[in-house]
């Protein structure tokens, strides 16, 4: 797996996968759309009241208030979760439930997802333990329970081959120190950022799979959501120039080699480089985040089409499931390795990035 997982050696593998992933966006958008017009013109007004793929799709990737766990015959199945809320009367903490079904509590309702004040007042702050936020934490404790397991396996089994966890989770361990912190950053500064980058190799692959189970507790979509994959990227920036070294600053002000022209009397380059800098942790913002996303729509849409032809024609609803259920099966395990490459492009970007502030003089 891990081998796959490096451009330089399987570039061809990993160019070919994103390729068949990027046609396959196009191919979908167009029997989607093909999809929704069939559909409307055969009955706007049924689909109005029935199906709707838009708001379907919204919702599986959106966060929300509530965990939805399943529904049967109708009646649909969630696990309320904490409202925690600071508004006008102070600090509120009350159950999700209370809000369900457009109902209202102590002046506060739940519209397309957000809190308001009812009564058009201003709204309150809102945190609570969402969809999202309640997986993170049950990441955060998958995580914890197997690394301390994997240190109490190395304390009695000393100078032991690795057994059980530990020869499944010691060759990834591996993979990050040596082909992602010491390929991209001075040995002697490794140590200081590599628990930083296995944390979030981790925590970005332990979310990426958790999103691919679609129950419980698995199905939210954490990392392809802005806001959480925004703070990595913030802690990546902050780390990067918190710990850059006289040289780095030096390269990004007047950088060598490059004519004085570019520089005076307008600054050009040392304003390129100073507009790289927010860049950067903006494309891995980006980048995590629309990959994650896209895998989950798709899949999505696949399903959709299938309701959506169904509902013109049962004929046609047959005949598109089987090739739609193939795709399904087919992106579902393109999306399990792009899981691993999202991890493993976004740690490794970092440590990139941590290896150009470290860089010494030469």
């Amino acid at each position: 797996m891990f081998v796959i997982l490096q451009p330089k050696k399987e570039g061809k593998k990993y160019s070919l996968g994103m390729a068949i992933y990027r046609r396959l966006i196009i191919a979908f958008v167009f029997l989607f759309s093909f999809g929704l017009l069939q559909a409307g013109e055969e009955n706007h007004a049924q689909e109005e009241k029935g199906f709707n793929p838009g708001k379907v799709l919204i919702e599986h990737v959106a966060d929300n208030h509530e965990w939805h766990v399943f529904s049967f015959h109708g009646k649909h199945y969630s696990i309320p979760l904490p409202v925690i809320l600071i508004g006008e009367n102070g600090l509120e903490i009350f159950s999700s439930s209370r809000l369900s079904h457009g109902q209202s509590y102590h002046g506060y309702k739940l519209e397309e997802g957000v809190i308001v004040n009812e009564e058009g007042g201003e709204n309150p702050v809102d945190l609570s333990i969402t969809k999202n936020v309640a997986q993170m934490f049950i990441s955060i404790l998958l995580m914890i329970w197997l690394f301390m397991s994997v240190a109490k396996a190395y304390k009695k089994r000393s100078n032991q081959a690795p057994k059980g966890l530990q020869s499944f989770m010691e060759p990834i361990i591996m993979f990050i120190r040596d082909d992602v912190a010491k390929g991209s950053i001075d040995e002697k500064h490794v140590d200081k950022f590599l628990p930083y980058l296995l944390t979030l190799f981790f925590f970005i692959l332990f979310n990426n799979i958790l999103g691919l189970v679609p129950i419980f507790p698995g199905g939210a979509n954490v990392t392809g959501n802005l806001a959480v994959t925004g703070v990595m990227a913030l802690f990546t920036f902050f780390i990067t120039q918190f710990r850059a070294n006289k040289n780095y600053w030096v390269h990004i002000v007047n950088t060598p080699g490059v004519p004085w022209w570019l520089k005076f009397p307008v600054p050009l380059m040392p304003l390129v480089e100073v507009i790289g800098i927010f860049t950067k942790p903006f494309a891995l913002m980006i980048r995590l985040f629309a990959n994650i996303t896209a895998g989950h729509l798709i899949v999505l849409g696949f399903v959709s089409l299938i309701l959506l032809f169904g509902a013109s024609s049962p004929g046609t609803g047959f005949a598109i499931a089987v090739p739609s259920t193939l795709f399904m099966v087919f992106i579902g395990l393109l999306e399990f390795l792009v899981a691993f490459i999202q991890a493993f492009v976004f740690t490794l970007l970092s440590a990139v990035y941590f290896g150009m502030a470290t860089e010494e003089h030469h």
